[in-house]
């Protein structure tokens, strides 16, 4: 009789293990199938206590101030271009931003970005850019019901035209990995220096003209077909609270 309720008990036991197994599954294939919308959405509810304030360390004021110096510099320069080309993107006017807070961030591993606290409920759509204070921080990646991930300009999957005022060039601006992103400029004679601006291009296809990114922090000039040059990036993601998501009409 005992041993009959120990196989007894066994069996049970082993079908609960199973039906555990199971739900592991089922959990999983849906996680997956929601490409982690779900728990980014846990995520959300589970961090709302911890997300930050309104205030910002020094270094982000500091860069505010360097992002209205560039942007009046930039104006000016536009203003001259008389904005020759006219099929070129614009970004949508400020009431349309959306203020968001950064409830996630992977600014230290190869794979860089952010997660914020606004979602497709709140209008956010794939492919708009992020700014924070200082300049362009990157571009949302995919959204769920309440969040957004942004790949930043620092990721290895950014790759942006931008434009060097001072020299009136395009170049490419790539994500290594790390904190500076390096500028390509196909032009061995480019006279790019340390200290020069970057935006985002006139052209390019992806951002609006006169978004602030950078400054030239080194040049390497041993490439014969070519110049290239790290980049210090005026917003700093690792330190940044808050930001604006900005839709761009094309």
């Amino acid at each position: 009789m005992l041993d009959i309720r120990r196989i007894s008990t066994n069996r049970w036991r082993h079908k609960k293990k199973n039906w555990i197994l199971f739900a592991i599954f089922l959990f999983l294939v849906f996680v997956r199938i929601s490409k982690g919308s779900f728990y980014k959405d846990f995520y959300y509810f589970i961090s709302k206590p911890f997300w930050p304030g309104q205030f910002q360390k020094e270094i982000v004021l500091e860069s505010i101030d360097q992002e209205y110096l560039i942007k009046l510099t930039l104006l000016k320069k536009d203003n001259l271009r008389l904005r020759r080309n006219l099929s070129l993107q614009e970004s949508s006017s400020s009431n349309e931003n959306i203020s968001a807070a950064v409830i996630s961030r992977k600014t230290g591993s190869w794979w860089r970005q952010i997660i914020l606290n606004k979602g497709s409920k709140d209008g956010v759509e794939i492919g708009n850019i992020v700014i924070g204070p200082g300049g362009l921080l990157g571009r949302v990646k995919n959204t769920s019901l309440f969040t957004s991930s942004v790949t930043l300009i620092t990721s290895p999957e950014s790759k942006l035209g931008v434009w060097v005022d001072r020299i009136q060039i395009n170049g490419l601006m790539v994500g290594l990995g790390d904190d500076y992103p390096s500028l390509i400029l196909y032009s061995k004679d480019a006279d790019i220096k340390v200290g020069d601006f970057v935006s985002s291009s006139p052209a390019s296809t992806l951002l609006p003209p006169n978004v602030p990114i950078g400054i030239v922090q080194s040049i390497d000039e041993t490439l014969k077909s070519k110049k290239t040059a790290k980049i210090s990036l005026l917003a700093k993601p690792q330190v940044i609270d808050w930001v604006q998501i900005v839709k761009v009409n094309i």
